[in-house]
């Protein structure tokens, strides 16, 4: 018994400290359990998605499809079982009809988001491209008939609206670059035609690339099907960060890889459509290509960063002075890490802005001013080669060094090849297999247009520059190639 007498003499004692320290640690011990619980088990959505849903929309779309007077969709043309078909359907037809068969409608599913209340919406282009009509079907049930305001393929973006006789219920763009990876995102939409959907997960990954000039995707575990294309994805306040756009799939079903166009690519694009009913994209007019490593070496450059003019045709950059060969280290008061960050970035400057662009040239710095142009207009105001005088024919020399053999061009080369004909260089005539040449994609056929930075003519401009390279203590040779017309730089080791 005097143990347990001791004790409680103790805990009378001190009671008031040992109270206040219990306290703590039981308050402690709570936060800590509430977080492990959140983390291990997020809350119930419910109460998000009955937010939310009332703003999310199937699309359904008719598109008026002509008759066809074939066997076409039951055979292969061509095949022996041709006629026999046709046959069949002319006697379904009747003896002696010649009639076409009638126009039939063939529609498509997908989905969308309302923006405003007064009946925006915004779903991918690729769900209503095409279509003669266009249903928007609310998660009340009611429908109504939209009209398209402007599209952007090259987002996959299209703006719908739509006349209700009350305000809508809609949902704002949140800052897809607040988005980490780990977050949780539901996805919203009509897969597979099933009707309004929830799907939730987390964001996978983000600054995603897949085929387009001004991609920038995020990537989500949340399962996306056929049908959820256009719908939103949304972040844990209710605010779409994306629009649901395509997925990764062997069978063209969800395996948990899925692209949703980030938000902040997606408002521009809608302003503008909203505006203007088209995209109003800044143009600065150059080819270009990322500096590698060992580009950065050829050209004595400190890091490989910026973007290397390849080609410089008719338009705002030639214009201004920019040059074949010049890197672009900044533009507009932004580094360029690479030609992706460029593009976006120029992408998204105003048509008609002046920017200062800095360049490094023959390994000085410079900043030239440009005067945006607009990116839609570039192909429309393209124009033919101009023919030039045809050069005075002569026997080609032949040189074999770096792993290629080189030849000058000459005028049948050029007809060949299809080169401008008051293109200058060396053709590639061959290849060593296995040689630094061939594996960074040199094949005969190829153009080189310059080496080292410098115009070359004759295979003694080539010489000129291999040794001055050498010379300079350089590593590798930076060439020009040209192929079908399109430049790239490579670097050759020395």
């Amino acid at each position: 018994m005097q143990p347990k007498a001791v004790a409680q003499t103790r805990t009378t004692s001190f009671s008031p400290v040992l109270r206040a320290a219990l306290l703590g640690v039981m308050a402690l011990s709570l936060v800590i359990l509430q977080t492990v619980m959140a983390y291990a088990k997020p809350e119930s959505l419910a109460p998000l998605a009955e937010k939310i849903s009332p703003s999310v929309v199937n699309i359904t779309t008719s598109t008026l499809v002509e008759g066809r007077t074939g066997p076409q969709g039951i055979v292969p043309e061509g095949s022996p079982f041709e006629d026999f078909f046709r046959e069949f359907q002319d006697r379904n037809r009747g003896e002696g009809d010649e009639t076409t068969p009638a126009p039939r409608r063939s529609s498509a599913l997908g989905s969308g988001f309302v923006i405003s209340e007064d009946g925006y919406v915004v779903t991918n282009n690729h769900v209503i491209e095409g279509a003669d009509e266009i249903t928007i079907e609310f998660f009340s049930g009611k429908e109504l008939i939209a009209k398209v305001i402007g599209t952007d393929p090259n987002t996959d973006i299209a703006l719908l609206k739509v006349e209700a006789d009350a305000p809508l219920p809609f949902v704002s763009f949140g800052n897809s670059d607040a988005a980490r990876v780990g977050d949780w995102v539901i996805a919203m939409g009509n897969p597979l035609g099933q009707g309004f959907s929830v799907s939730a997960g987390i964001v996978s990954a983000r600054n995603r690339a897949l085929s387009g000039t001004y991609d920038d995707y995020i990537q989500t575990d949340a399962a996306i099907n056929r049908g959820n294309s256009g719908g939103p994805l949304f972040n844990m306040d209710g605010e779409v960060i994306g629009v649901n756009t395509a997925i990764l799939s062997p069978n063209g079903g969800s395996i948990g890889i899925g692209f949703s166009m980030a938000s902040n690519v997606v408002t521009r694009v809608v302003d503008q459509l909203k505006e203007f009913g088209e995209t109003r994209r800044g143009w600065l007019g150059v080819r270009i290509q990322d500096v590698t490593q060992d580009v950065a070496d050829a050209m004595g450059l400190k890091s490989a960063a910026g973007a290397l003019i390849t080609d410089v045709p008719d338009g705002p950059a030639k214009d201004a002075g920019l040059e074949t060969g010049d890197v672009i280290l900044s533009f507009d008061g932004v580094d360029v890490a690479d030609t992706r960050g460029l593009v976006r970035q120029v992408g998204n400057s105003p048509v008609g802005a002046t920017v200062r662009v800095t360049v490094l040239r023959e390994g000085k710095s410079q900043t030239i001013a440009v005067v945006l142009g607009r990116r839609e207009d570039a192909s429309a105001d393209a124009t033919p080669e101009e023919e030039a005088t045809p050069d005075t024919p002569a026997t080609p020399e032949v040189s074999s060094q770096l792993g290629l053999t080189v030849t000058p061009l000459t005028d049948e080369m050029r007809g060949e090849l299809g080169a401008a004909a008051d293109l200058e260089g060396l053709a590639v005539t061959a290849v060593e297999e296995g040689s630094e040449a061939f594996e960074k994609g040199l094949r005969a056929g190829d153009i080189i247009t310059e080496a080292g930075q410098q115009k070359i003519v004759t295979i003694a401009d080539l010489n000129d520059r291999i040794d001055a390279a050498r010379e300079a203590g350089r590593k590798s040779l930076l060439l020009l190639v040209r192929r079908a017309g399109d430049p790239r730089f490579v670097a050759l080791s020395l």
